[in-house]
């Protein structure tokens, strides 16, 4: 469930053929794909943008994730990601995220990941305070 004080991006677009097995349906790992894009259009939509993080010298590796199917969505589907920062504390980020049927509003997909903020030197560090910006939107 979507917290009413948090800014939450979406993005919406069909699913491609590449995406689905050959009964049209989506494959698994698609899902944690448009996760991913989801949280790059959160950190875009709040102006800033993963590569902007990288050149600073830092890195969000996964540290923790936990999805949940269900319902399949099929080929040429219009799908909604929303994505939302759960919770934020000194070394980790964790943002959450729902796929809805973007007519139906069904939920398809949900879940949540750590990240954990590396340096250039994979050590374990602070989250940067500039990045307060977009932490607490």
């Amino acid at each position: 469930m979507i917290p009413e004080d948090r800014f939450v991006s979406e993005i919406t677009f069909n699913v491609r053929y590449a995406e689905t097995d050959m009964m049209g349906i989506v494959h698994h790992a698609s899902y944690l794909v448009w996760f991913e894009e989801g949280r790059s259009a959160f950190i875009r939509q709040q102006g800033g943008s993963y590569a902007r993080i990288e050149e600073s010298g830092y890195f969000l590796a996964a540290g923790e994730l936990s999805a949940k199917y269900i319902k399949a969505a099929i080929y040429d589907q219009e799908v909604t990601v929303r994505c939302w920062i759960d919770s934020s504390r000194s070394r980790t980020v964790t943002f959450a995220c729902e796929v809805v049927d973007t007519a139906t509003d069904d939920m398809l997909f949900s879940a949540t990941i750590k990240l954990i903020c590396l340096n250039t030197d994979a050590q374990i560090t602070r989250v940067p305070a500039e990045w307060d910006v977009w932490l607490n939107a």
